[in-house]
């Protein structure tokens, strides 16, 4: 697998490159141009290197100094995409992680095809009000990010309901793990394992469990969400990164057909998921 930023980096350093230009067709160096913005000249170097990120207001001046006006709000769309490619948690969550939530219902809800690799979590579609509360508790008090884990919950809940009706279709694959890493005290984690069997046989869900003893395909990856072939949304640790380059959404779509060949289905998922159940005891 290629690194989930290469996309990201990739679109930072284009938007980078283009202002470098810029100021090589004005006939500025550096510090001519740091003089024209107002700013210092190392702001400049670290701009067109793409070590900082320009503001809206930063493209505009630079863009004023080089006399290339009419290119400003075309550059500043392609920076708030490459921008919007990765987005940090505390980021996206500063006003609590309600908003986020609801901002991501649309997309589930446009999305035919939805694969879910979860190597970490359950799947927010399939949570529990229980385990959600949480998990969601969890990440509020690490990030320390504003309380609003009722409202959050309940936002996420909502994407249950793409499961029954329609034609969307969910496949998910869990590593076996994600199944005995407990979130919560034993009776949620207990509700939610039972969850996952209730809604096993709807029709629009395929549930796959990669046993810890099986012999990898694909090594452990971090959690991916895929949405339909247009979209890879990568979940890490500080940020998630959204990829849309066809070539890395392939790649991942490669690595999910890889690790369903290593998954189970059915009984046998199904037996996965109540001796998680019975470990509880």
């Amino acid at each position: 697998m290629s690194s989930p930023f290469s996309s990201t980096q990739a679109a930072r350093v284009a938007v980078a490159r283009r202002l470098a230009e810029l100021r090589k067709d004005a006939g500025l160096t550096g510090q001519e141009l740091a003089a024209h913005c107002g700013w210092h000249p190392a702001k400049s170097s670290r701009i067109a290197g793409g070590k900082t990120w320009p503001s809206d207001s930063d493209i505009r001046l630079w863009c004023a100094a080089c006399g290339a006006e009419e290119q400003a709000e075309d550059i500043i769309a392609a920076s708030r995409t490459a921008e919007s490619m990765y987005m940090e948690w505390k980021r996206v969550h500063r006003t609590g992680m309600r908003k986020s939530q609801e901002d991501v219902l649309p997309l589930y809800e446009r999305t035919r095809v939805c694969r879910v690799y979860a190597s970490n979590v359950i799947a927010g579609f399939f949570q529990t009000e229980a385990y959600a509360r949480a998990l969601m508790s969890s990440i509020t008090e690490f990030q320390g990010t504003p309380d609003d884990v009722e409202e959050a919950v309940a936002a996420r809940l909502e994407r249950s309901r793409l499961l029954v009706g329609g034609s969307r279709r969910f496949s998910v694959l869990i590593e076996e793990w994600v199944l005995r890493a407990r979130l919560g005290d034993a009776a949620t984690m207990a509700g939610q394992l039972g969850h996952l069997l209730a809604v096993m046989p709807l029709p629009s869900v395929s549930l796959g469990i990669i046993p810890l003893t099986t012999a990898r395909q694909v090594w452990p990856l971090e959690a991916f969400y895929m949405f339909d072939d247009s979209l890879v949304s990568v979940e890490t640790l500080s940020a998630f990164v959204n990829i849309t380059s066809p070539g890395e959404v392939a790649l991942y779509g490669k690595a999910f057909a890889r690790l369903q060949e290593t998954a189970v289905y059915g009984v046998q998922a199904r037996a996965c998921i109540t001796r998680a159940i019975d470990a509880l005891d």
